[in-house]
């Protein structure tokens, strides 16, 4: 997925109400942008850090720019655009990078489904084969200190109810016979591995562990991170 038009260099000064970014820039000063991620962001800024802004090109948006990556100040490239992230592993598998999505007719996107009013993020279908259920989770917390190993990456970063949902929803298809995948996109590039974070949403840990009991599976992919654009890059381990 490559940015059009090219994102533009600004130091980040705060997050401040989950929405909102406060930047400055060599040219512009000092000025506010929209944040997409409304999730804690642990561990993904702080001040200094570098923030690539896309801008909207339209001038009467309350907030023309929007924060898509961060650069840290030990050099890691993190995307906190979760909005993205359809979009990316999409694309990763119609390139063929993804190989366990592969010879599926059709993808579509937000398809409605399940029982608890759901919308799963990608449906895969073809002739001769059960309907594949994609849920895709975006990886942004690179942990360390005691305790954990060197790139040791988690989902989620804060406690979720929605993502417990989809969780049953998962384990809800593949009872039914579908091919249920839970996807972990990461988009930190300092992650190595990814496990469920049962320091912080021991629910969601337990859920994880009934769904990969029940035969859900789960990957994860490390993306690609430039300032131009972002692509699946590689498989890495799930804990």
């Amino acid at each position: 997925m490559k940015f059009n038009p090219p994102l533009i260099k600004t130091t980040l000064i705060r997050r401040h109400k989950r929405f909102l970014a406060d930047v400055t820039h060599h040219e512009m000063g000092d000025f506010t942008a929209h944040c997409p991620n409304t999730g804690s962001m642990k561990n993904c800024w702080r001040e200094g850090d570098t923030a690539w802004l896309l801008d909207s090109e339209n001038p009467k948006r309350k907030y023309r720019y929007t924060w898509v990556l961060n650069e840290s100040h030990d050099g890691h490239m993190i995307c906190i655009n979760t909005h993205l992230a359809n979009q990316i592993v999409t694309e990763g598998i119609e390139s063929g990078i993804v190989k366990e999505l592969q010879d599926y007719d059709q993808i579509q996107q937000e398809v409605k489904y399940g029982d608890e009013n759901s919308r799963i993020d990608l449906l895969l279908t073809g002739d001769n084969k059960p309907a594949c259920y994609v849920e895709i989770k975006t990886v942004t917390l690179l942990e360390s200190g005691d305790g954990f190993t060197q790139g040791a990456g988690f989902f989620p970063d804060a406690v979720t109810t929605r993502g417990q949902k989809h969780l049953r929803e998962l384990i809800e298809m593949k009872q039914q016979g579908h091919r249920a995948v839970l996807f972990f996109l990461v988009q930190h590039s300092g992650i190595q591995t990814v496990d469920a974070a049962r320091h912080i949403d021991q629910k969601y840990a337990d859920l994880y562990d009934q769904a990969r009991d029940a035969g859900v599976e789960v990957i994860a992919y490390q993306s690609k991170i430039t300032t131009k654009e972002i692509t699946l890059q590689k498989a890495v381990p799930v804990i």
